[in-house]
């Protein structure tokens, strides 16, 4: 069995099919067997697809690499935010009161829109996102 990426002309759907072989998408190609499943469009072509390389045997699998590696990026924001207070959809409004001197300077994090966060940016307060999502406390089980 072969898998192909396959592109309807109709509207520039991708999608993917399998076969037997690539004789077997042409046969079916030229009998008008294909259709796209999201517009049932008639007109298919193979699509541009990346090779299926097999990394070399003494490579761990990609995926245990990954989880390795965001376990790792989780464990060091954990350590960062370990010291740090949460203050939910009040971080821009408490990041700028430290920032102008009306509150202490405290480690907090929280929530702030993409708007919030470029205004507090364009005031010079030192602010950086977080890599990982963080569950507000009132929501950990």
């Amino acid at each position: 069995m072969i898998v192909f990426d396959l592109r309807c002309a109709t509207d520039g759907h991708v999608f993917e099919a399998w076969f037997a072989s690539s004789a077997a998408f042409d046969d079916q190609r030229e009998r008008q067997l294909l259709a796209c499943p999201m517009c049932g469009g008639a007109a298919v072509e193979k699509a541009v697809m990346a090779p299926n390389v097999s990394p070399k045997a003494n490579r761990a699998p990609a995926p245990d690499r990954a989880r390795a590696l965001l376990a790792e990026l989780a464990r060091a924001q954990a350590e960062a935010l370990a010291g740090s207070r949460w203050v939910g959809g009040d971080f821009a409004s408490e990041a700028r009161a430290m920032h102008v001197g009306d509150k202490p300077d405290v480690a907090i994090h929280g929530q702030a829109s993409l708007a919030e966060a470029k205004q507090l940016l364009e005031e010079g307060v030192p602010i950086a996102p977080l890599p990982l999502p963080v569950v507000p406390p009132a929501k950990v089980n």
